[in-house]
């Protein structure tokens, strides 16, 4: 299966392993020791993830990659800006327009 989800590995020093995780499915994550393994896990899992809601009749979460980005917010921005925007929003676990705000009032 191929899918274009955005993936991130990182360390925690918490669990004391790597950390895999996708925006797409912000409640998912697979920990490892090893980076590629923990890439790996969580690639894994949201395949499954996938599958599942599709055998169910639930909606599957379109990849950020796959997005379609209007550059409009209120303010226009090229897609290219939107895009990075939305990611960097998803990976706080805020919303664009909270994202935003934020980075202008600190500017």
């Amino acid at each position: 299966m191929s899918l274009h989800y955005s993936y991130r590995v990182f360390w925690s020093p918490e669990d004391d392993e790597f950390v895999g995780t996708c925006l797409e499915f912000p409640s998912l994550s697979h920990l490892d020791a090893d980076p590629g393994e923990a890439l790996r896990g969580i690639v894994d899992l949201v395949e499954f993830t996938v599958k599942d809601l599709q055998d169910s009749g639930e909606p599957v979460p379109t990849p950020l990659a796959d997005r379609t980005f209007s550059g409009n917010f209120m303010i226009r921005t090229s897609p290219d800006l939107h895009r990075r925007l939305t990611i960097e929003a998803s990976e706080q676990g805020v919303s664009l327009n909270k994202f935003v705000n934020e980075k202008l009032a600190n500017a």
